[in-house]
């Protein structure tokens, strides 16, 4: 491909999946990859980034074509695609805080704004950004927000451990529209090319007329069981894995046979509970009951397929969110609870089970966020 036809891109969050998605996005031959590293610039500069993967291989030194400190020494140059990675808690820091140099300044008054695409978790994490792109008065904001599959995490600070998929769902950001049918051709077109860099890269991408509602969906598991396992501080297969049957195999956690029907017949019920309460605030946000849509057996085929990968003997998955309560780092609990409890006040919808995770998940996002403070003084 001539050199002409390169695009920049600017990845913004340096984590197992900023760095996975900068692979994938240099892989595709199509584009120049500019990555900010902001806490772990200095290794990646030194070292370079290991991979672990088992898609991918065992890559040692890998380096993005460029790598900064900050988005101000990155906000040199135009960019096709600014990609933000880094998670969303706004109680720390707002994406348009975090993209401020490229979002004012001589920046916004020299080059036209990028398409903005985000690799984030949780509910309407598209709102702030939309809001500073439109009050620059250059259009109409063009945001691709992203439902992301993926299992990877960071053995290191440099060092990225990366199963075997990772999966895009790409579709517009319309806001406060969530019923779209289709993608006009213009949204069609901006789909088209960054889906087909990505999946030159090596991911898998499907594209969608209405990314809201996927991103609905895939917060179920979160909502439920990202949040039973950050409050009980015990794995999902603590749910569904039955006891060693074998003496000579040895894992943990599982469903000892002395409360199992207890489990089965209040935990699980309740878990599929808080997913109906999604259901039922899907119905008032406008979401139809059909494949497409939010389909009312959803609660179901979650906990079935959690299932079915938890009673496994190797299941070892951690939720990121137990993850960083475990770390002591910020929880995403506004994006993926919070969001939900304020999308349910505006539309008339109770959702108390999701309110009462909500408020047990503040207590400890209270906790982590005191104590980073109390690390600064």
């Amino acid at each position: 491909m001539a050199s002409s036809q390169v695009k920049d891109v600017l990845l913004v969050g340096f984590g197992a999946v900023g760095a996975i998605y900068s692979l994938i996005l240099h892989r595709s031959n199509r584009v120049r990859v500019t990555v900010v590293a902001r806490s772990n610039y200095d290794i990646v500069d030194r070292e370079g980034v290991h991979f672990k993967s088992a898609k991918y291989g065992t890559i040692n030194g890998w380096q993005p074509d460029r790598l900064c400190r900050s988005v101000a020494e990155a906000a040199d140059r135009p960019y096709a695609y600014v990609v933000v990675a880094t998670k969303a808690i706004p109680e720390l820091i707002r994406t348009p805080q975090l993209l401020t140099p490229l979002l004012s300044g001589p920046y916004a008054k020299a080059y036209d704004q990028p398409t903005y695409v985000l690799l984030q978790n949780g509910l309407n994490v598209e709102v702030d950004l939309y809001h500073a792109v439109a009050a620059l008065g250059k259009g109409v904001p063009r945001i691709v927000s992203v439902a992301v599959w993926i299992g990877t995490n960071l053995a290191g600070p440099n060092i990225v451990e990366h199963g075997g998929f990772d999966r895009l769902t790409l579709g517009i950001y319309r806001h406060e529209h969530r019923t779209a049918g289709h993608n006009t051709p213009e949204e069609q077109a901006i789909l088209s090319d960054i889906g087909g860099i990505l999946s030159a890269g090596g991911s898998e991408v499907t594209i969608v007329p209405e990314i809201q509602r996927q991103k609905f969906a895939k917060n179920f598991w979160n909502v439920a069981f990202s949040s039973y396992a950050t409050l009980t501080r015990f794995t999902v297969p603590a749910l569904f894995r039955p006891p060693p049957s074998d003496p000579s195999v040895s894992y943990s956690p599982y469903v000892s046979p002395i409360s199992a029907d207890a489990i089965e017949r209040y935990t699980i019920p309740a878990i599929k509970a808080v997913m109906q309460e999604m259901i039922t605030l899907g119905r008032a946000l406008g979401y139809p009951d059909d494949k497409d849509g939010l389909p009312s057996l959803l609660p179901d085929l979650v906990i079935e397929s959690t299932r079915s990968i938890h009673v496994q003997p190797n299941s070892s998955h951690k939720p990121s969110m137990m993850l960083d309560a475990e770390r002591g780092q910020p929880l995403e609990v506004e994006v993926i609870l919070g969001e939900v409890v304020r999308m349910a006040q505006q539309v008339g919808v109770d959702v108390p089970r999701i309110e009462t995770l909500y408020a047990l998940l503040l207590v400890v996002q209270n906790q982590i966020l005191g104590e980073r403070e109390k690390a600064k003084m």
